[in-house]
């Protein structure tokens, strides 16, 4: 099997109807040295990460045939590309394109039109952040198939988090999140800091926003009342923080 890499060997899929726009994204993506394949329609795209088995995929969402978000959602079901990071293009003031793309399981989102030089950070920054626990084995911060805190269990080779009788898939990007909080319990991070550290975006190069909105999904999934949270806490201009509790409230 080809190992997964940021360098070189590193496979992405572009998927966007906009034929200039693609073939200026693979050229300036085939100069830092990726193998890029293109596709132009959700259908085509499919059918292209099925057999290419790509390491990142930069998704458009309003396309023919399937539109981007259909595809995520059915990438985020097939269990051999469900670890696979997604970048969603959006156009610029589709707010709601934007959540619902993070929604159905998307990494991240760039607005058009965008600069290359940005969306080769954003690809470096989704790259680097290494083997999903999903294709692989357990991170190297421990060898424990399970992460607790409190009444909370993270499995690191599945994904899933249990609270009680209650079980939930993440997605890659969900995990990434809960999984650096519950490693530092109490401890508060700002924004900035998990840009910088879950996602790996180096200073000033992604959407403060991006974090609120995966935080939001994540409390959707774990929280007993998500809008009075007990486990993922906003701390008033400073940022989140995982709160070890006994039980669920």
């Amino acid at each position: 099997m080809r190992e997964r890499c940021d360098g070189p060997m590193a496979r992405i899929l572009i998927v966007d109807d906009e034929k200039d726009l693609v073939w200026a994204m693979r050229y300036g993506l085939k100069d830092e040295g990726y193998e890029v394949i293109a596709a132009y329609d959700g259908l085509e795209a499919i059918a292209a990460a099925r057999r290419c088995r790509p390491d990142l995929v930069i998704l458009d969402i309003i396309m023919p045939r399937l539109d981007g978000l259909k595809v995520c959602r059915r990438l985020r079901r097939d269990p051999s590309l469900a670890s696979v990071p997604i970048l969603f293009l959006t156009l610029l003031g589709e707010i709601e394109d934007r959540v619902a793309g993070l929604n159905e399981g998307g990494d991240d989102y760039l607005v058009k039109p965008f600069d290359l030089r940005e969306l080769k950070a954003r690809v470096k920054a989704l790259l680097r952040r290494g083997q999903s626990p999903l294709n692989g084995e357990p991170r190297a911060e421990g060898k424990r198939q399970l992460l607790v805190v409190g009444p909370v269990d993270l499995n690191t080779r599945t994904c899933k988090v249990c609270i009680g009788e209650k079980t939930r898939q993440l997605t890659p990007v969900e995990f990434n999140l809960l999984h650096h909080m519950m490693l530092y319990p109490g401890e508060v991070f700002s924004t900035k800091q998990l840009l910088e550290q879950v996602w790996g975006y180096p200073p000033g190069t992604a959407d403060p926003s991006l974090v609120r909105w995966h935080i939001k999904n994540l409390r959707a999934k774990i929280e007993p009342d998500p809008a009075h949270p007990v486990y993922i806490c906003t701390v008033h201009l400073q940022g989140y923080m995982f709160e070890r509790r006994r039980s669920p409230l």
